[in-house]
């Protein structure tokens, strides 16, 4: 073995331990990732090649045992005692009345110094490092036994194999948090979904089943962090004499603490410090349920111990209870300024998350479906900051016979237009976009914007008060409106008003694709609604075309095709065009011209993932020029799927399906030769 790959070796296990702590201890990354992943692809071939230079603590070693049976139990050096709670200012002022006089503090001149923190919504969890190397970690248990979750821990790239530095103890406990961030547990939920497969209720939830599989490759692939808040057993070293140092310590050896952590005088100290938390917290990226304030010094700790089975130098402030039971008592339909229907839970009232709450969304019909939610059910709700109350799930067994299942409506509650759901969404919507009360403000907003009929004057702000002064009830009221209203409206005058009505009357002369475009058709936008002027040429050949004519033009897919069929179909619209057309807008039809070679004509392609010499629009602009169909997902159908840089799913589905794969220079070299045919 050539001595230059084992100081390799060395060096890149030295530099990724690095790299680590700079992203999950400092949060100040030197490196891209591509950049790490590639240090760590080069040693892994490095212990590939040399096998007997692998050990335990090298960065490659993560991941690797087999599935277990079961956890086994593991008992703690040291317990892991629990908090007693606080619930109000008062408990903590009692908290720290009581320290006070323990330690002989004068209640009024002299102040204890306190360690503040959040108070983690996670598993705790105890790390046990022999010689800087990572032993064990175990769960918290009933605090005196855990679980031996070892394999698992060795997965959360934020803990470290190896301490770094050189004066840490021989034996150290490190107690800490293992959470899910907030981004991690909605990407790994979206994953979920694609998969089928069931999402998680909320990223606590979703850590815990995370560090409990007994696979560990499958706790490797969901995105968890960790924080050290606290030591077990210290054995062969020392640490120093304050909560807040113990941590910075901590962080030297390479283990993540909480930034957030502050120290703090007196109870004063503590409620500012509980409010500062309280403020931010639905900013932060994890969730926390409360603070804890302990007592910093470390010998005053040990003169205040215990009480049962909880420090009297600590305690965990928390916040209002962000999830709570009550009774499902019916679900109403809210239709939104896109045509969204969103049923929405009439509860019994219940305070939750420090407000009385008496509405919750239920999101759609897949999510009323998958939760198993009736009405009539117990159900579980939460509220977190200025979130929307939600459903989170139903209580099986507190449910009542005859608790009736929920279906949405297949027409609209507010106009009575048809309701679908296209492919590939989970929302349903409303058809009638033109004519729903609904959605009257946005669809006007749309049709006055630069890219549709370009009316100069007609602000949201304006459109707002039109609707709300009963004015306007469809588009074609805009082109009714008289001046003598007009000018008595907030902030205008008659000079404004006047210029209004000449925008008005110029935007009536149009071209066919802006006329398209301004109906507001869904998943039709500027590009689409331009290949359908120039493919139909005409409006009255838009509207009558089928699915499957809609389906040849190039840019139009199934789901679009649809949404235009259903839009036309629904006569509330038709008549709101129909009433525009008699206002005036007009527009010329244009010239087709089918004599164009089409060598792609009939196929389907789909692009995905990064392209270095053009972008996706770009690539399906070319492929589109020469007759070819772009659609956004693969299926059977698919002719070639043109793949660039991390190309996802789409990639593995075209493999499974035996579909042709073309990388860019294929596509480059398909494009120039059917141009030239």
């Amino acid at each position: 073995m050539a001595v230059a790959d084992k100081e390799r070796v060395l060096k890149l296990r030295e530099e990724i331990n690095y790299h680590n702590y700079r992203y999950y201890v400092l949060d100040d990354p030197e490196i891209p990732d591509s950049e790490y992943d590639r240090l760590l692809r080069e040693l892994q071939a490095l212990e590939e090649k040399h096998p007997e230079l692998i050990t335990n603590d090298s960065p490659t070693q993560r991941v690797g045992a087999q599935p277990l049976a079961s956890f086994s139990e593991i008992k703690h050096l040291q317990p892991m005692l629990s908090l007693n709670n606080a619930f109000s200012d008062e408990e903590v002022l009692d908290f720290v009345r009581r320290a006070k006089e323990k330690l002989q503090y004068d209640q009024v001149s002299s102040e204890i110094v306190y360690a503040a923190e959040p108070k983690l919504d996670g598993l705790a969890i105890s790390l046990l490092y022999e010689n800087g190397q990572l032993i064990r970690g175990a769960t918290r248990g009933d605090g005196v036994t855990g679980e031996d979750v070892t394999q698992n821990v060795r997965t959360i790239d934020a803990i470290p194999l190896k301490l770094m530095g050189e004066q840490f103890p021989s034996r150290l406990e490190v107690r800490g948090e293992v959470v899910m961030t907030k981004s991690g547990f909605n990407k790994l939920n979206e994953i979920q979904r694609d998969k089928g497969e069931k999402v998680f209720a909320n990223p606590r939830n979703a850590a815990a089943g995370s560090l409990r599989q007994l696979d560990p490759k499958v706790t490797a692939t969901r995105p968890l962090m960790f924080y050290s808040y606290a030591v077990g057993l210290v054995e062969g070293g020392s640490i120093p004499d304050t909560q807040t140092a113990v941590l910075a310590r901590l962080k030297d050896w390479g283990l993540p603490v909480n930034s957030e952590i502050k120290q703090v005088q007196g109870a004063s100290g503590c409620l500012e410090y509980y409010n500062e938390i309280g403020a931010k917290r639905d900013q932060l990226d994890y969730d926390i349920d409360g603070v804890v304030y302990k007592v910093d010094k470390l010998v005053e700790q040990e003169e205040l111990g215990f009480v049962s089975r909880a420090p009297r130098w600590a305690i965990a402030h928390k916040f209002a209870a962000q999830e709570e039971m009550t009774r499902l008592l019916a679900i109403d339909i809210q239709v939104g300024r896109t045509g969204a229907l969103t049923p929405v839970a009439r509860l019994e009232p219940v305070f939750v998350g420090g407000v009385t709450v008496t509405n919750a969304t239920l999101h759609n019909q897949d999510e009323i479906e998958r939760k198993d939610i009736r009405v009539g059910d117990t159900v579980i709700v939460r509220r977190a900051g200025d979130v929307i109350p939600e459903v989170v799930s139903s209580i099986k067994a507190k449910r009542k016979k005859g608790a009736r299942k929920f279906k949405l409506p297949t027409q609209c509650p507010v106009c009575g237009s048809e309701v679908i759901r296209l492919e590939n969404e989970a929302v349903s919507r409303c058809t009638g976009g033109l004519f729903c009360d609904a959605q009257r403000k946005e669809s006007i907003k749309h049709f006055a914007s630069r890219k549709a009929m370009d009316i100069e004057g007609l602000g949201d702000k304006l459109v707002e008060q039109l609707v709300d002064a009963d004015m306007v009830h469809d588009l074609s009221d805009i082109f009714h409106l008289e001046l003598s209203k007009l000018a008595g409206l907030d902030r205008m005058a008659e000079k404004s008003a006047k210029n209004l009505l000449d925008a008005l009357e110029k935007s009536k002369s149009t071209t066919l694709d802006r006329f398209i475009f301004s109906l507001g058709i869904r998943q039709v936008g500027e590009t689409t609604a331009k290949t359908l002027a120039q493919y139909f040429g005409s409006l009255p050949a838009v509207m009558s075309a089928s699915e499957e004519a809609l389906i040849d033009v190039p840019d139009v897919g199934p789901v679009v095709a649809e949404s235009i069929v259903h839009f036309f179909n629904e006569p509330h619209n038709t008549a709101v065009i129909k009433k525009l057309q008699a206002a005036g807008v007009h527009w010329d039809d244009v010239e087709v011209d089918k004599s164009k070679p089409q060598p792609l004509a009939d196929q389907i392609f789909v692009v995905t993932g990064t392209l270095s010499t053009m972008s996706r629009d770009e690539a399906k602009q070319a492929l589109q020029a020469l007759g070819a169909k772009v659609t956004g997902s693969v299926s059977k159908k698919t002719d070639y799927v043109v793949v660039g840089e991390n190309p996802g799913s789409k990639a593995t589905k075209a493999e499974a399906l035996g579909i042709t794969i073309l990388d860019e220079d294929s596509l480059h070299a398909l494009l120039t030769n059917s141009a030239a045919k």
